[in-house]
């Protein structure tokens, strides 16, 4: 990435909103779980280990994040599913086999999708006032 395209990502994260925030944290464990699980089936183990662990530590953020006072059933259910994102990532990265982190990818993009979507819908209704 040329200086330019880093100083616009820079800029759009330190002038996004906390829900485009947590888009981009979706965004950015999904593509570390892709790329880490391709790297693992192209036996760049270093590299793929290494973008597990970063998106371990993103889904471990993520749950960080939750506010049990406000939604408890939700925040249990989307904790039980950082958790377990986690452990496949972390196992993944340690094993080196790839299938741990093709796991924690199908349990974590659907959460990522509709969270995605949830931020639209409040943008969508913001601009309509």
């Amino acid at each position: 990435m040329n200086v330019v395209a880093r100083r616009y990502v820079q800029a759009a994260r330190e002038t996004a909103s906390p829900e485009r925030l947590m888009v981009l944290l979706f965004q950015a464990a999904l593509r570390n779980v892709r790329g880490g699980a391709a790297a693992l089936e192209a036996s760049r183990t270093k590299e793929g280990s290494e973008l597990l662990v970063r998106a371990a530590d993103i889904v471990m953020e993520l749950r960080a994040t939750l506010d049990r006072a406000k939604a408890p059933e939700l925040c249990d259910t989307l904790a039980g599913i950082y958790q377990f994102a986690w452990r496949r990532l972390t196992a993944a990265a340690l094993s080196r086999n790839p299938q741990g982190a093709r796991d924690a990818e199908r349990a974590l993009a659907p959460v990522s999708d509709a969270f995605e979507q949830a931020v639209a819908s409040l943008g969508a209704k913001a601009s309509a006032r």
